[in-house]
């Protein structure tokens, strides 16, 4: 794969003018959504038609847990307009549409996309993140909804070959939304981190990102300059790093808490954290001090999911910490949740009867991903913790 190119935007997006000119593009398909009318990133696509010379068709139309029909549109649309490249502004919805429009585009339009084996294409598919959390600039993976139900689209050719960081994008975002975002990147870090997944590369994004997100949390939430434009290169690594590993049971505990308590994703995943990463500390730990008493292979290790064995994931909790410039995995996880509680989220208003909603919601194939092995106990112990059932 090519490696992707980062952009820094300048105030008068000159880079986005010579990427253009470069490419030699005549019309440009923008996926984009409402956040665009409020950054200063709208004047430019405004003017850029008269001033390059170029078309510019815009497509706004699609929704958070975008459609599979909202890219089905946007398909035809760019096909009818004879675009010869996609730019992407927003968030992760945008970029889930962006990216399925770019796979689909030379596809066979009377069957359905979702069946069809996916055949890379060289359409250029430029993005301009405008939160700093998903990192989905800088993975292979979309989602869309079919008839209901979530579909997960991946292929190495949708990754936006070239990104632009704006740290003027996040000036708007709400506060609760910037939290979020954070926790999410973080998150992502984490557990690309200790996957069993996880390589010699994906984790030094994993380190590079968590010190990034240590040392300018502050600024970022102040939303000054240098702490946005931090947040979005931390973002954009983390999603590197999930990119090799993918997720683990963080992530796959967090999905039901958004919808059954109406709260943001990364708000979640953080939660759930903040409790899987102390009980697994704590398993590895036990598992490990059994091992030096007893001897390698006297001690029944089956909890311990990676192949490398225990002592790896005990070595992988202190490369956390050491990291988050913490003394010791126990204090990592004691400033993780003392951050967490600093930024003075609500308390969920859950119910008894929610714990095995919650408990069955849970992705199986995420849970393989995950170092310490979690049965139905464990997750239920968990939600409990979470939700404070």
């Amino acid at each position: 794969m090519v490696e992707q190119k980062v952009l820094i935007a300048s105030s008068d997006y000159a880079q986005l003018d010579d990427y253009i000119r470069e490419n030699g593009f005549k019309t440009v398909f923008l996926v984009c959504d409402a956040s665009l009318g409020f950054l200063k990133l709208n004047d430019y696509f405004n003017k850029v038609e008269d001033r390059l010379g170029i078309r510019l068709i815009k497509f706004t139309d699609f929704k958070p847990n975008p459609l599979y029909e909202s890219v089905e549109k946007g398909v035809a649309i760019f096909n009818k307009e004879k675009c010869d490249a996609i730019f992407a502004v927003g968030g992760g919805s945008a970029m889930d549409v962006a990216k399925c429009i770019k796979l689909y585009s030379n596809m066979d339009h009377t069957k359905n996309y979702l069946v069809q084996e996916i055949v890379p294409n060289e359409v250029p598919l430029f993005a301009v993140p405008t939160t700093a959390g998903t990192g989905s600039e800088a993975t292979r993976y979309a989602v869309i909804y079919f008839n209901g139900e979530k579909q997960s689209v991946a292929d190495v050719s949708c990754i936006p070959s070239t990104v632009l960081m704006d740290a003027s994008v996040l000036n708007t975002l709400p506060l609760y939304q910037k939290k979020a975002t954070m926790l999410d990147a973080f998150c992502h870090a984490i557990e690309s981190f200790w996957s069993v997944n996880s390589t010699e590369e994906s984790m030094a994004y994993s380190k590079e990102a968590i010190e990034l997100i240590m040392v300018k949390k502050e600024a970022y939430l102040a939303n000054e300059e240098a702490g946005n434009a931090a947040m979005l290169r931390a973002a954009n690594i983390a999603g590197k790093a999930i990119n090799i590993t993918q997720t683990t049971a963080g992530h796959a505990m967090c999905y039901k808490l958004t919808s059954l308590y109406g709260i943001a994703h990364g708000h979640a995943a953080a939660l759930c954290l903040s409790k899987l990463w102390r009980y697994m500390l704590e398993k590895t730990n036990e598992m490990y001090e059994d091992i030096k008493t007893l001897g390698e292979g006297t001690v029944n290790t089956h909890m311990c999911m990676d192949s490398r064995g225990v002592e790896h994931v005990k070595n992988v909790f202190e490369h956390i910490a050491e990291a988050m410039g913490c003394n010791g995995a126990a204090e990592a996880v004691k400033v993780f949740n003392e951050f967490l509680d600093s930024l003075n989220f609500e308390d969920l208003k859950a119910k008894e009867e929610d714990y095995d909603v919650l408990c069955n919601s849970v992705n199986p194939v995420r849970l393989k991903n995950n170092p310490i092995g979690l049965d139905k106990a464990a997750i239920d112990l968990l939600y409990r913790q979470i939700c404070k059932i």
